[in-house]
């Protein structure tokens, strides 16, 4: 059965294992999720179901995701809703609740997606790693871009020259993290390493594709 569920990241901390090993690890309180949809071959075209997390009341939410959830006759809805492609769609029904202990183990290797933290508006430097102009009292250019092209011909910026801009704030999967502990009644997964974003995110967390 393929794994995946949506969670929230809680923030860094290690553990240490019984030879005494440090290990940092990120805490992420993963679930409960419920089933809100299913699509299939003969109505969508594809397979794949869509989990909701975060309960709210309906009435926060605006006129779209209401109606999902009223169609379902939910009393309540849910702030995120993702959508995963499992192995057999059938094995799931519309609200059927997935949980942390339900769905992996200690070992797993896992991919992460999340949006990475903003960074705002950044020059080369930072955003590229580019190397920092002399830094002399004559130079007059410590932190430039540098040069921005060919002169006569083409006589153009050529595509794909770092410029500054909006740094961060984009959809960031990493691969193969392992899991280190489940906690199943806390719903918790430690997983080593880091994960995208900031305190707060919202984390899906799939079987690795490369395991």
């Amino acid at each position: 059965m393929k794994k995946f569920i949506l969670g929230t990241k809680i923030g860094m901390t290690q553990i240490f294992a019984a030879d005494g090993t440090c290990t940092p690890v990120t805490v992420v309180q993963a679930g409960p999720c419920a089933v809100v949809q299913k699509k299939t071959e003969e109505t969508d075209g594809y397979s794949a179901v869509r989990l909701g997390y975060g309960e709210t009341e309906l009435k926060k939410l605006n006129k779209p995701e209401r109606g999902v959830f009223e169609k379902l006759d939910m009393k309540k809805g849910y702030r995120f809703v993702k959508e995963f492609k499992p192995e057999n769609v059938a094995d799931y029904e519309v609200g059927q609740e997935i949980t942390v202990g339900t769905m992996f183990a200690d070992g797993d290797s896992v991919d992460v997606r999340g949006t990475s933290k903003g960074k705002g508006y950044a020059g080369t430097i930072k955003r590229y790693g580019n190397k920092i102009g002399p830094i002399t009292h004559g130079s007059k250019y410590h932190r430039g871009l540098g040069s921005m092209g060919p002169n006569t011909d083409p006589g153009r910026v050529m595509p794909g020259k770092h410029m500054p801009g909006h740094m961060g704030s984009e959809t960031v999967t990493v691969q193969n993290l392992t899991v280190m502990k489940v906690d199943s009644e806390r719903g918790l997964l430690l997983i080593k390493g880091a994960v995208p974003g900031p305190k707060g995110a919202l984390l899906e967390i799939a079987e690795s594709v490369k395991a």
